[in-house]
């Protein structure tokens, strides 16, 4: 593949943002005139193949122009495009998820610039740093570095000069980007959702929590030899810097990885759920971020694989109020038990007193179709070629056009992404 090219600079100033992204709506207006199409939700557009073809065409010079921004314009949009699931049109949310796509990572002159700004002139004479990155990504990128003493391989997250403070100006410039596009439903409060993507935002930008969280998870999993949980190097780390040690390992979509027999992929997958189960039922704290990225497979000579866990800026906790009620949910819908399920799915908001019950029989069915993987019913479930995500999507549409829009409670957004995560993860192995 061609090495992607790299940026000299970022525009990290709100001015020169939001000049960048004024130009891009500006093009993206006319560029919406000439094609002739209407508001999205209209019968029309949503059928019009004109208004696909603009959507898909517009796709690759948005998250051009989104990754040399780099901050949380693309981030959020990255962070949408979990959201649209709900409300948006495939080819609307396709454009957003275009936006996960690996944006080129700063030159090295100019990230050098950044580590000695950042770092002290102690620091820097025990640490030999690789010039090309590791990674690269929509806030920071990685770097490796061999400590001079030891030889120790460690490697350097390094945050983006000022991304920090355009969050509030980016997440406005974004907003009314995307209701130029005429892709944001306009009788639905988003409101909530634009907060609780801040607020990520926010966490994923504090490296001080992110280096607490990292030593957390690896207090928790110390003991489990299934997991590889970074060390954290405290004395390489800085302002907006993280170093942690060095792990190797296999993307998991690696053909290393693939060539392992069907039944080590399978320990594998479980080992991954058996982690969220943790996560989510005994700890109550969940790494919302599962992009494949984030994970390496560290394939051993026994067949005693194991699961390197990677990045630890997006973990949420969740208070009882939320869980209690949702792990009802989740048991009810495991029982086809319809009376538990809409109690706990009342209490949570998901559903309301006088919705009708043709409304109530969708969102049942929703959620029976979840559970579907652990059914005690289901043996031997195929991950790789189950239409879950399809069928739930169509009913997900099916309520769309039948039912006034609401919003899930805020909980539902980065644990969604986690649960898309999951399935996603046992469908590759």
């Amino acid at each position: 593949m061609e090495e992607p090219k790299k940026l000299k600079k970022i525009k990290s100033s709100v001015l020169n943002r939001s000049l960048q992204l004024a130009r891009l709506s500006l093009d993206t207006g006319i560029r919406l005139t000439n094609y002739g199409a209407s508001s999205l939700f209209s019968s029309d557009a949503t059928k019009g193949e004109k208004w696909k073809a603009f959507l898909l065409e517009r796709s690759g010079a948005i998250s051009k122009d989104l990754g040399e921004l780099k901050g949380s314009l693309m981030k959020a949009g990255q962070m949408l495009s979990m959201y649209g699931e709900y409300f948006l049109p495939p080819e609307a949310n396709e454009l957003l998820k275009s936006l996960q796509s690996q944006s080129p990572p700063l030159e090295w002159a100019v990230i050098e610039k950044t580590i000695q700004s950042r770092m002290s002139k102690e620091q820097l004479s025990q640490l030999v740093i690789e010039k090309d990155a590791l990674g690269s990504a929509s806030l920071g990128q990685v770097h490796r570095a061999k400590v001079i003493a030891t030889g120790e391989q460690i490697v350097l997250k390094i945050q983006y000069p000022g991304v920090e403070k355009a969050i509030d100006s980016d997440l406005k410039a974004l907003r009314s980007f995307l209701n130029l596009m005429r892709i944001l439903p306009k009788n639905l409060d988003l409101d909530p959702l634009f907060e609780e993507v801040r607020s990520m935002l926010t966490q994923e930008m504090d490296y001080a929590a992110e280096i607490e969280q990292t030593e957390l998870y690896g207090a928790r999993l110390k003991s489990d030899p299934r997991f590889v949980v970074p060390k954290v190097y405290r004395e390489f780390c800085a302002d907006r810097i993280i170093a942690t040690s060095y792990e190797k390992g296999f993307s998991p979509d690696d053909s290393l990885v693939m060539a392992l027999s069907q039944n080590r992929k399978n320990q594998l997958a479980l080992n991954f759920l058996d982690l969220y189960f943790c996560e989510l039922f005994d700890w109550g704290v969940v790494q919302t971020d599962p992009h494949l990225g984030n994970y390496r497979v560290r394939i051993s000579a026994d067949g005693q694989d194991q699961l390197v866990l990677l990045d630890f800026g997006a973990v949420r906790s969740y208070p009882a109020a939320f869980l209690n009620p949702y792990c009802r949910m989740i048991k009810a819908a495991m029982m086809d038990d319809l009376v538990a399920l809409r109690k706990a799915s009342a209490e949570l908001k998901f559903t309301r007193k006088g919705d009708s019950p043709e409304l109530l029989q969708f969102f049942e069915e929703f959620c029976l179709l979840t559970v579907e993987p652990f059914r005690s019913d289901t043996e031997d479930y195929d991950w790789k070629n189950s239409k879950l995500p399809q069928k739930l999507t169509k009913i997900g549409f099916q309520m769309l056009q039948k039912f006034e829009l609401r919003s899930p409670p805020k909980e539902m957004l980065f644990l969604d992404r986690k649960t898309g995560g999951v399935f996603i993860f046992c469908a590759v192995m």
